[in-house]
Formats: structure tokens, C-alpha cells, sequence
């Protein structure tokens, strides 16, 4: 089973993703995603979300806001349970990524690009300010089918 948290920093109307197509045999490969990761062993879900926002784009978020899990039933192999998150306040100056290139993407347009078919789901959530539980079930890359609950 692999822990992981996921965030969407926000500023202006733009989200910041990142183009996953730097790392050598990165499941996200050529895909846009939020930014994030694995959690390390005693690290909670805010910790690491933090963290991993800072590893990767150099930004350090204030007060993440939590949004829901995310359980990905044997993805590649193996059960994910993915934290989500949004960020409005953060300060620092954005780096490179050694994942991939980072962009502030027009929050219209987020859906046009290349992304995973649950993101496709759950990412109007976020703007529709949802709280949610849900569980996606793929074959390789494609998605089989999908089920939430809502707070």
C-alpha cells in the first residue's frame, strides 16, 4: 500500500501542475498532475503535503486546505491512498522541478490536458469545494469505474 498526498496551489484563476516527464520510470509519465508525494514514516498527510510542495516547486504553502482521499485500487499493482489538497497562501520563489516542468495553468483549461481519466472526475470537486471519500479502480491506464461520498 502506498501513502501519498496531492496538492492544487492556487493563484489568480491558475492552478500550478507540473508536467511529469522528467524522472526515469515515473508512473505519471507524460501526464499533468498536482504537485506531491509519498509520505515518509511518521509524517502526517499535512506534513508531507508541505514538504513535498517545497521539494518540488520551492513554494512554501500556508495552511493547506483538505479536500478528501482518494483510494486508488490496485494502481500499477498496489493500493494508493492519496490526500488531497488546495493551497491560496504561500510564499517563496518557484524552482525548477526535477519531475517535470511546473505552469501556472488557467483553471479552464486544466481539464483540456493530458491527465488521469479520475482527474477528470474528482478535479470539479475541488472547485465546487466538496469534501469526499472516493475509490477508483483501473486496469493499467484506464479506468474502469468510480465511487464517492460526499460531507
Amino acid at each position: 500500500m502506498k501513502l501519498a498526498t496531492l496538492c492544487y496551489v492556487k493563484r489568480d484563476g491558475k492552478t500550478l501542475m507540473i508536467h511529469r516527464m522528467k524522472r526515469a520510470g515515473d508512473i505519471h509519465a507524460g501526464k499533468w498532475n498536482g504537485l506531491g508525494g509519498k509520505l515518509e514514516p511518521g509524517e502526517s498527510p499535512e506534513q508531507c503535503v508541505i514538504r513535498e510542495v517545497r521539494e518540488e516547486s520551492g513554494l512554501e504553502i500556508i495552511q493547506p486546505r483538505y479536500h478528501g482521499l482518494l483510494v486508488f485500487a490496485d494502481f500499477k499493482g498496489e493500493d494508493w491512498y492519496v490526500w488531497v489538497f488546495t493551497a491560496e497562501h504561500f510564499h517563496g520563489t518557484l524552482t525548477d522541478s526535477s519531475e517535470g516542468q511546473l505552469a501556472w495553468i488557467s483553471d479552464e483549461q486544466i481539464l483540456s490536458l493530458p491527465l488521469w481519466p479520475s482527474d477528470q472526475v474528482f478535479l470539479p470537486w475541488l472547485k465546487e469545494d466538496k469534501i469526499f471519500s472516493a475509490r477508483f479502480q483501473y486496469n493499467g491506464d484506464e479506468m474502469r469505474g468510480w465511487e464517492a461520498t460526499f460531507y
